[in-house]
């Protein structure tokens, strides 16, 4: 480790939740790949990877309990760098990752990063996946590459600011309470314990910005609001009337390194939930879009979205909290997490937007995906990343029937636009 790095770490705000609702079946998870146009050489994959953990000390870290909180503290070594599954993101234990609290993968020509989300957040995620895989071709081909903000120089010492926790730092008094209705969940068989369903679209990029201009929205507004009607659409085959009349909402992360001058690589985001009140009768894709157009134009400012972190920051910071031994702590946040969890959404979009990656880089990278791990309560999740002119849209699921993924790309289709769906089950 770099002799200036800390030792240990705080758990960010965000992740302080994470250890707390873990299970037997269920961590929160996602998963990070990029396929290369060569198969992988895994010696000079474990090069690149002991690298990579001295330029991220914040991600090269252990999960230990302390007095009051969890914290993150430095491991030794590297994790060992395992083949591709086609159930990814189960339930590991840390043990058997050398403590490590995410997981190296490949298979062929892909290397994927799977993180415990108390590690870090997408952006944070990214970066390290990708600066691995610069590494990975630096070793393998002895080329120069050039870096950006996202792709770093493992060369490099680590950076103080990329270690920083910036919810404290950026918090203030003023907050947003969060009293939110129970939203709509789709009924259906699930599957076993453990067992996820991933299906994964290549969709041109150049398709989806034309559409988008049609509506006047942004990409983001626009797959955002197909997600709320594909739901919607599910919510009215449902037998009990009680369900029908739920509000659909979805979950959509906002990355807060935009608002402030942030560059940490732990966690730094928040959410909105814009939705529909289904009890209203029936919604046209223009109606769904205006909603989340405005809910997106109101919420995604730096104010609000101050005010709505700085709520969570408030409680950390109670004094009545703090002084919990972690013993009493654990349990209480684990029921909270329970009877809360995904109560308040339908399901998650996850928009991680156009990726650059240097130009040395990018002759070597047939594609990017951004894969959630399985939802806690949600019925399937959903994520999106564009690279190379295509935008790669992938939705994780525990129910055995793909019906809202298929409302979904169905309506795509039907607007005009290309999409090539490939799935995990097999």
């Amino acid at each position: 480790m770099n002799k200036t790095s800390p030792q240990w770490f705080r758990l960010d705000n965000a992740a302080k939740i994470y250890p707390a609702s873990m299970s037997l079946s269920w961590n929160a998870m996602f998963r990070m790949s990029a396929t290369l146009k060569e198969d992988i050489d895994v010696a000079l994959l474990e090069i690149a990877l002991r690298k990579a953990l001295k330029r991220f000390p914040s991600i090269a870290c252990r999960l230990i309990p302390g007095l009051f909180w969890y914290r993150l503290q430095h491991q030794e070594g590297i994790p060992p760098i395992r083949q591709d599954v086609n159930n990814p993101m189960g339930k590991f234990k840390f043990k058997e990752n050398n403590h490590f609290l995410f997981i190296v993968r490949y298979y062929k020509n892909r290397i994927a990063v799977e993180f415990f989300h108390a590690a870090t957040d997408g952006y944070g995620g990214l970066c390290f996946m990708l600066s691995l895989v610069r590494e990975y071709l630096i070793q393998k081909h002895g080329i120069n590459i050039s870096t950006n903000d996202c792709v770093l120089s493992l060369d490099e010492a680590p950076k103080r600011a990329e270690m920083e926790e910036s919810f404290l730092r950026y918090a203030r008094k003023e907050t947003i309470g969060r009293t939110e209705k129970t939203a709509y969940h789709p009924s259906g068989k699930m599957l076993s314990t453990n067992t996820i369903r991933i299906i994964s679209s290549t969709i041109p990029s150049d398709e989806l910005h034309s559409l988008a201009k049609k509506y006047k929205v942004k990409v983001g507004v626009l797959l955002t609001g197909l997600l709320l009607m594909a739901i919607a659409n599910v919510q009215k085959t449902e037998k009990r009337k009680k369900k029908t009349k739920q509000p659909v909402k979805v979950s959509v992360p906002v990355n807060l390194r935009q608002f402030y001058r942030s560059t940490t690589l732990r966690n730094f985001s928040s959410y909105i939930n814009p939705g529909i009140e289904s009890r209203f009768g029936d919604y046209s894709l223009e109606e769904i879009l205006v909603q989340v157009k405005s809910t997106m134009d109101a919420c995604v400012t730096e104010k609000q979205m101050n005010a709505r972190f700085s709520e969570n920051v408030a409680a950390e910071l109670n004094l009545f909290i703090r002084i919990v031994p972690l013993f009493l702590k654990n349990p209480i946040l684990k029921f909270v997490f329970f009877l809360h969890g995904d109560r308040y959404v339908s399901t998650t979009i996850s928009n991680l937007g156009n990726i650059d990656v240097p130009v040395e880089m990018s002759e070597y990278i047939e594609r990017l995906d951004f894969i959630p791990g399985r939802p806690f309560d949600c019925r399937t999740v959903a994520s999106c990343i564009s690279y190379g002119g295509n935008t790669f849209i992938n939705f994780t699921r525990t129910m055995k029937d793909p019906i809202v993924e298929r409302y979904f790309f169905n309506s795509l289709v039907e607007l005009g636009v290309h999409v090539f769906v490939e799935s995990n089950n097999i």
